[in-house]
């Protein structure tokens, strides 16, 4: 075996470690799962963490020399405390500090679209595209975040928010969003943001795969409006970005990015908005599926 890579995806109702054998080997050693339980506090969630490594330490024997973590938020560069968790009890401490006191080890944070798109990057779709230097990682699920990788490396930025494009203004018809402010992609774009949407204009409540689903169909004309809606604000959404950073491929992951219809008429309307003549960019799923968020945590080490 070669140095054993250890990463831990901090989320905000489960934790879980893996342990990779080397750089180029993505076969974990260990992957192992604790409940964060949140809610009994930041003192609480740091003991969670050092139980899960003392016990994947016991079970493999492999001590680690540093730990990558992903986490539901940010660091912010200044103040060196968390900043936008939804996770609430991180916000304002100081995990890093703590982490690296707790396990005295140094470690390596990031935010868990950053992580998204960073093992992506190395062990999923970017594999498939190695020429690529600037990755654009897309998370629409229950938020929308994202993350960009510039040569094989985590572009933060200097306020820590780089890749934020969930909070980018959008429409108004997404309403207020948690962060403040009104009509954000990711009032938009989000699954509750298009259930939301449905629920609105036909006075229904459907989950978003019963939505898709009744659209595909041709069965319901809201539904279809719903899908038509989302093809068109993701191409207006990701233009802005592609506008600014003209990545070399994005990689969509997160529920929404499961929508089939997303990679042709969303990829269309990408390709109708953005300033240019053609669209050469690849739109892609991502590869890794729910490993990506550990996987990323440990490649910030690696």
């Amino acid at each position: 075996m070669g140095h054993p890579i250890w990463g831990i995806d901090l989320g905000g109702t489960k934790i879980e470690g893996v342990i990779l054998p080397s750089t180029r080997d993505a076969n974990p050693v260990i992957r192992q799962r604790i409940d964060t339980e949140g809610q009994k506090g930041y003192a609480h969630v740091l003991g969670q963490v050092k139980k899960l490594v003392d016990d994947m330490t016991k079970k493999t024997g492999l001590l680690p020399s540093s730990i990558g973590f992903g986490t539901p938020g940010v660091l912010d560069p200044v103040l060196q405390t968390m900043k936008n968790c939804n996770s609430t009890s991180l916000n304002g401490k100081p995990l890093h500090t703590d982490l690296e006191k707790l396990l005295g080890i140094p470690v390596k944070l990031a935010n868990d679209a950053n992580c998204f798109a960073l093992a992506e990057t190395h062990w999923g779709a970017g594999k498939l595209y190695p020429d690529a230097r600037m990755v654009f990682g897309i998370i629409m699920g229950t938020g929308v975040g994202g993350g960009i990788v510039f040569d094989g490396k985590i572009w933060a930025g200097k306020h820590g928010i780089g890749g934020e494009w969930g909070h980018n203004y959008l429409d108004k018809s997404g309403g207020a969003c948690y962060c403040g402010k009104t009509g954000c992609v990711e009032t938009v774009l989000s699954g509750p943001g298009l259930e939301k949407f449905y629920r609105e204009i036909s006075g229904k409540q459907k989950s978003l795969k019963e939505i898709v689903a009744l659209a595909a169909a041709g069965l319901d004309t809201e539904a279809q409006r719903t899908i038509v809606r989302l093809h068109d604000f993701f191409g207006l959404a990701v233009s802005v970005v592609t506008n600014i950073l003209d990545p070399e491929l994005i990689i969509v992951g997160g529920g929404v990015g499961n929508i089939e219809s997303l990679y042709r008429q969303g990829v269309h309307s990408l390709s109708r908005q953005i300033f240019n003549n053609r669209l050469d960019v690849p739109v892609v799923r991502p590869l890794l599926g729910d490993s990506a968020g550990v996987f990323g945590a440990a490649a910030l080490v690696a």
